[in-house]
């Protein structure tokens, strides 16, 4: 679905932020993300949609190379991002505008989804709140039915209710034939959604692995007291936040735990999943 090889990108003439970079991303999965504030998941992400050109190596999705923005390619994939420009016009008029581009869009799936979110086809986009924006574009955006989907922290700004709709509405959408990609900060708002995990830091990936293949390697618990076994633990109210190698007890994936451990000890996590 999405191969990227060798890739080499960096700002101006010296600011290099990947080199060497390779990432294979299939269908059938929804992946979370995450790294620090500068790791370069924004501009991955934006790579992968054709809006950045990398200097060397290769992307391609969906067998297209991203750069060329071929209209193939742009009509199969949707990029949500943080931040982005709100019309002054009404949801039914944006959709009207925008769906067009999208073959695969779905009037009767993005109602429906307006209705989960509580919109009304009728209010004006630049008029409503950060969060109702950004649920006015994430209906669409899952109506399009691109068989890319790249959502950049779609959780920001949105209530407790919303985020649990959004999960609701995201796993709905998911299907084998579709790759969905979701940035975010929020790890607790997609620990339950998710079903890979890419763990990006120093412009390199150290960590790329189903959640599967943690919880087979990793059991992750709550100890009053500690064994010397553990290869990552944080204190807390209960205890200790701990995780050990000794995975196969299925226990559900931490994955605010994970990261942390991750970012304090990359290489004993690297040597674990062979990054």
């Amino acid at each position: 679905m999405i191969q990227i090889e060798d890739l080499k990108f960096r700002y101006g003439r010296r600011s290099t932020l990947f080199d060497g970079l390779n990432l294979t991303l299939d269908s059938g999965h929804i992946y979370g993300l995450l790294g620090r504030n500068g790791a370069g998941k924004t501009t991955l992400l934006k790579i992968m949609t054709g809006m950045l050109f990398p200097e060397k190596g290769a992307c391609r999705v969906m067998n297209y190379e991203s750069k060329r923005r071929k209209p193939s390619m742009l009509c199969d994939i949707m990029f949500v991002p943080e931040e982005f420009y709100a019309p002054p016009v009404t949801i039914r008029r944006y959709a009207d505008l925008y769906a067009p581009y999208y073959p695969q869009f779905d009037a009767t799936q993005f109602a429906a989804c307006l209705d989960e979110m509580q919109l009304d086809r009728s209010d004006r986009l630049h008029s409503l709140s950060l969060g109702q924006k950004k649920k006015a574009v994430l209906a669409f955006a899952l109506a399009a039915n691109t068989r890319t989907l790249i959502l950049d922290e779609p959780t920001n700004g949105l209530d407790i209710p919303s985020k649990t709709q959004f999960r609701r509405m995201v796993a709905s959408a998911a299907a084998d034939e579709r790759c969905i990609i979701i940035s975010t900060h929020q790890v607790r708002d997609v620990d339950k959604l998710i079903d890979a995990i890419i763990i990006l830091d120093n412009s390199r990936i150290v960590l790329n692995q189903s959640i599967g293949g943690i919880a087979a390697k990793l059991t992750f618990d709550v100890a009053s007291e500690l064994t010397g076994k553990e290869v990552y633990h944080e204190e807390s109210i209960s205890g200790y936040q701990v995780i050990r190698p000794d995975g196969g007890q299925s226990t559900p994936v931490n994955l605010e735990l994970l990261f942390n451990a991750v970012m304090a000890n990359k290489p004993a996590f690297e040597q674990m999943f062979h990054a």
